[in-house]
């Protein structure tokens, strides 16, 4: 996931609770790493398991990408 400058802290961690089912400090942290080092990894896992989560995060306006 990467950092953007039009999204909150609180629709980002609401976002990745939502998506990825991080609990609140999972998603809290992510949230800061994203914002001061531009992107962070939120999830592991196959192709299969993350596109789905991906796609969801980018139907809510972030910038997220399998790597």
């Amino acid at each position: 996931l990467y950092n953007d400058d039009i999204h909150t802290f609180d629709y980002v961690i609401e976002s990745l609770m939502d998506v990825c089912e991080h609990n609140t400090i999972q998603a809290e942290q992510c949230t800061f790493i994203i914002h001061y080092k531009g992107k962070c990894e939120v999830k592991k896992g196959s192709f299969d398991f993350l596109k789905p989560m991906k796609d969801s995060l980018i139907e809510r306006g972030l910038n997220a990408t399998i790597d």
